[in-house]
């Protein structure tokens, strides 16, 4: 976490000087067991994000979305926005590897759920996890909560392993970062 100060010390007021408002974003997110928590970010959209929106009313998606910053573009592609998750981690909240935690607002109440949203509460939500590591943005929402399932049902020490280490080369090659409103299918690396 000492690291994290220096990170701050940076980042915290070129966010500032990019779009003048608050350093970090939390949102709630669902956690294990459905348990809901405030997830931080790095800001990396402007302030008035939710204001702006397509002519039909629909959020931009992909590399030209106008709501982010240009330090955000930065933070996004180095996964930088995502340190301030360690706090989550040190609250318990989170874990550094598992599903990611989704927004509540996609969700009205647990009930609401698919069995195999359910499912993957069965363990804490990390900062990164398979879909991270393997394919970020680059598959559907259906496929990442099977993606999601692989990794409960199959949950060890080794394949967090190997998720760390494909989530550094995926971060560093910045792969699969962006995708435009189509997506493509993902397949079990």
């Amino acid at each position: 976490m000492i690291g994290f100060i220096p990170l701050l010390l940076i980042v915290a007021p070129l966010i500032w000087i990019d779009d003048p408002g608050p350093v970090f974003y939390n949102a709630s997110r669902l956690g294990y067991k459905g348990k809901v928590f405030k997830m931080y970010k790095f800001r990396s959209m402007k302030v008035n994000a939710p204001d702006i929106r397509n002519a039909d009313g629909s959020t931009f998606n992909g590399d030209n979305d106008p709501r982010v910053t240009k330090v955000g573009r930065i933070l996004r592609k180095t996964s930088l926005d995502e340190v301030p998750q360690f706090l989550n981690v040190l609250k318990g909240d989170m874990s550094l590897i598992g599903p990611r935690a989704h927004l509540t607002t996609h969700y009205t109440g647990l009930k609401d759920l698919t069995k195999e949203q359910r499912h993957r509460l069965k363990v804490k939500p990390g900062i990164t996890g398979y879909n991270q590591a393997y394919f970020r943005n680059s598959v559907s929402a259906d496929e990442k909560i099977k993606n999601d399932n692989y990794y409960v049902d199959n949950l060890s020490l080794g394949l967090d392993l190997k998720i760390f280490f494909a989530t550094i080369d995926s971060v560093l090659k910045r792969k699969n970062i962006y995708v435009d409103s189509t997506t493509k299918d993902g397949v079990k690396g």
